[in-house]
């Protein structure tokens, strides 16, 4: 498959930089050829923004980063209509959203109203400046990376906000092996700002992303996965462990991915470990835990594998 070709070369180029990376590389593929968008959760220094960066270099996309602070207004992420002197007319400064692929770095550093600025820019892909509709880019793809929310200063995201992710990732720091591989390559001189000295080429264009979105849509999903993705749902809303369980929304993003995850592994069919293997960075932002549930130890994501354990397999 073309997909599969592209995603293969995609990600090898990537581990000139990114070392014990691939899973959330991929999911981030995932997600660009999806169509949808990425929350990244992690520590400082786990590698959000080099990922993010990465991935619109090698898809020839054009990248803007903004930094979320408390201060932050929506008009700094959107744009603003500012007084042209010399023309004696009102023109637009268009704002860092308009971009091919947008980082926003820990957007939990800003309160809710800037936050919000966003989703009509994720769900509808336009935005709205003085009552003047204008499309973004296409594609159009934000990677929001968060703190955990713990960490002081920071602001939970509205579910609605959340909903708008098609994957949550976490990041963790990497194990004793990998850390020993990164600092072996900032010791031969690799720099993160400089990643084309990396020998980091880019491999594909956006256009060719529509070749590979046109080949996803195409991906077959039988019956009985169609049904294996309801009854997670049904199960999610049914769990003891959860306030919240999955909207349809949910599994409709799990149908989505799980039909890009098959294409870039070469299969033009759905099966149920490409559902399972996406149900926990679909679902972990979209369900609420029960008090009693936190108390005894719970995450969202050992909750999700008593979900999947309560769901039969189809054959």
């Amino acid at each position: 498959m073309h997909t599969q070709t592209l995603a293969e070369q995609i990600r090898a180029e990537a581990r000139k930089v990114l070392v014990g990376q691939d899973e959330p590389f991929t999911l981030l593929l995932v997600a660009l050829l999806a169509g949808g968008h990425v929350l990244l959760e992690g520590a400082p220094g786990t590698a959000k923004t080099l990922m993010a960066k990465t991935l619109a270099l090698l898809v020839r996309a054009e990248f803007k980063r903004v930094q979320f602070t408390p201060d932050l207004m929506p008009s700094d992420v959107l744009g603003t209509q500012v007084f042209d002197m010399a023309t004696g007319q009102f023109r637009l400064r268009r704002g860092p959203i308009f971009t091919q692929l947008l980082l926003g770095d820990e957007i939990n550093r800003a309160p809710a109203k800037t936050q919000s600025a966003l989703l009509e820019a994720m769900e509808e892909r336009q935005v709205t400046i003085e009552g003047e509709r204008l499309p973004l880019p296409d594609p159009f793809f934000v990677v929001a990376t968060q703190n955990p929310i713990e960490y002081e200063g920071t602001y939970p995201l509205p579910e609605a906000q959340l909903d708008r992710f098609l994957f949550k990732v976490l990041l963790d720091h990497p194990p004793s092996e990998v850390e020993l591989e990164v600092l072996r390559r900032y010791h031969h001189g690799f720099d993160a700002h400089r990643l084309e000295e990396a020998g980091l080429r880019p491999v594909v264009a956006p256009a060719d992303l529509h070749a590979c979105r046109a080949e996803i849509r195409e991906v077959t999903v039988e019956e009985g996965v169609l049904g294996y993705i309801g009854r997670i749902a049904q199960e999610s809303r049914r769990s003891p462990d959860l306030l919240m369980g999955g909207s349809t929304r949910a599994s409709i993003a799990l149908l989505l991915s799980a039909k890009a995850y098959a294409a870039i592994h070469g299969r033009p069919f759905v099966t149920p470990d490409d559902v399972k293997a996406l149900v926990r960075p679909v679902y972990r932002h979209r369900i609420i835990l029960r008090p009693e549930a936190e108390i005894e130890g719970l995450t969202p994501d050992t909750a999700l594998g008593r979900v999947l354990a309560r769901v039969e397999v189809p054959r």
